[in-house]
């Protein structure tokens, strides 16, 4: 049995698919959901689907406290689900490769701090862009530079606002994430 945690900040729709898609599953399983936001949506989505919350705020993230107690918890794997901060390097160093994020945008393309949310979305049709995307990808000590693990596209209309845009591309997370995450972990 593999045991994941997930890291969120905000309303928690990946986080909700990620642990749809695993439940019952006899391979996988969500431990817990980790967040830095006290009012994030993500703490209501966990109680209802049954998955512990821990809020922490930057001291402990900063400290090293979260990462003894993720570790405390034989996790295996960390699935950044909407994760607004930077991971630090010991989290990288104790999970090397076992990190994974979701950007809302073609890599390298929209990347990078301050770079999350409806800023990706805005920057694609400011840029004129005719395709954004997703992006899951290992994590390392900088935003959005670690390693493609899977890219899907989706055609940008020149029509498309940027909430066309995110709408769009939050289909292809719901679909493509939690099946990535399995390919990864049970391999």
């Amino acid at each position: 049995m593999k045991n994941l945690v997930l890291f969120a900040s905000g309303s928690g729709s990946n986080a909700e698919k990620i642990i749809e898609h695993f439940k019952g599953s006899d391979q996988v399983r969500i431990t817990h959901i980790y967040c830095n936001n006290p009012s994030a949506g993500i703490i209501q989505r966990a109680e209802r689907l049954g998955i512990p919350c821990r809020v922490f705020d930057r001291e402990s993230y900063k400290n090293g406290t979260v990462l003894k107690e993720v570790q405390s918890l034989r996790t295996d794997w960390i699935i950044l689900a909407g994760f607004l901060w930077l991971i630090p390097a010991e989290f990288v160093k104790a999970f090397p490769q076992r990190i994974v994020n979701i950007h809302p945008a073609l890599l390298p393309k929209f990347g990078g701090k301050g770079m999350y949310g409806h800023f990706v979305h805005e920057a694609v049709v400011a840029a004129g862009e005719k395709e954004s995307g997703i992006t899951i990808h290992y994590v390392n000590e900088h935003y959005d530079e670690g390693g493609t693990i899977f890219q899907s596209s989706f055609e940008v209309l020149p029509s498309d606002t940027p909430e066309d845009v995110a709408k769009k591309g939050q289909v292809l997370e719901h679909r493509d994430f939690p099946k990535v995450i399995e390919s990864l972990v049970t391999t």
